[in-house]
């Protein structure tokens, strides 16, 4: 790796590291903020007026996940310098066996889901991303979320690479379409998810993967949308909430 990669894996890692230090500092502050509110359950008046800040502060991996998309794509010009992404793609040499991450580059396996490629890219995922993940780091906690993104994520980029040989992929919109099919199928077979997806929503996320696929859209990582769509459908329905079952007659 020259200098000027290592820069930039540098940065992207104290990037990473300061944002897994806030929302751990927010999961704490969290916690006690729930404690307190138990215990003094009366005093609701001065709580009720929430500014913007706290609400951020309530979803702290999935602001920081969009801080690191939006830092990278400004840093990248919307990922026209390609010199400046080299060390997040999956690989920058395009061999099959991916010898940068067996050499230790692990974090290659992850880093393309932060990649965007112009800002109506940008801007529709970090949309969905705000909408999608926000509600699963509601529902389901920040260490789940965290796990979601990263298994459905790395997933995602080995699939795509592994069946186009183009490495020069990115873009967190595997890892949305993860959370549409996990939230999709747990709305749908989970009564104690408390969230079902609107017809309208899900209809316009295929249609839009539909498009993708057509080639109307220019040249997308169809591979990545369609295995995190998979994994996330798999997942939400692997993991509803059995049927109780019926006590056997005496």
């Amino acid at each position: 790796m020259s200098t000027e990669d290592s820069i930039v894996a540098s940065a992207f890692f104290l990037a990473i590291g300061a944002a897994v230090v806030w929302s751990v500092h927010s999961m704490i502050k969290q916690t006690r903020r729930k404690r307190a509110s138990q215990s003094d359950a009366g005093k609701l008046g001065s709580q009720s007026q929430v500014g913007r800040a706290v609400q951020l502060k309530r979803y702290p991996l999935t602001v920081a996940l969009i801080a690191i998309c939006v830092a990278i794509s400004v840093m990248s010009n919307m990922g026209a310098s390609r010199q400046m992404l080299k060390p997040l793609y999956i690989t920058a040499l395009g061999d099959q066996g991916l010898s940068e991450i067996r050499a230790g580059e692990i974090w290659r396996l992850i880093t393309p889901v932060f990649l965007h490629f112009g800002p109506l890219h940008l801007l529709f995922n970090m949309m969905w991303l705000w909408d999608l993940g926000r509600l699963l780091e509601q529902r389901r906690g920040t260490w789940f979320l965290g796990g979601f993104v990263l298994a459905v994520g790395i997933v995602s980029n080995l699939v795509q690479y592994g069946l186009t040989g183009f490495p020069f992929f990115g873009g967190m919109s595997g890892v949305v379409y993860g959370f549409l099919g996990y939230t999709w199928m747990q709305g749908r077979h989970n009564p104690r998810f408390g969230f079902v997806l609107h017809k309208q929503t899900v209809v316009t996320m295929l249609g839009w993967f539909v498009l993708c696929w057509a080639g109307l859209l220019g040249p997308i990582a169809n591979w990545a949308h369609t295995t995190g769509l998979c994994a996330g459908v798999f997942w939400g329905y692997l993991t509803r909430v059995e049927k109780l079952q019926r006590p056997s007659p005496v």
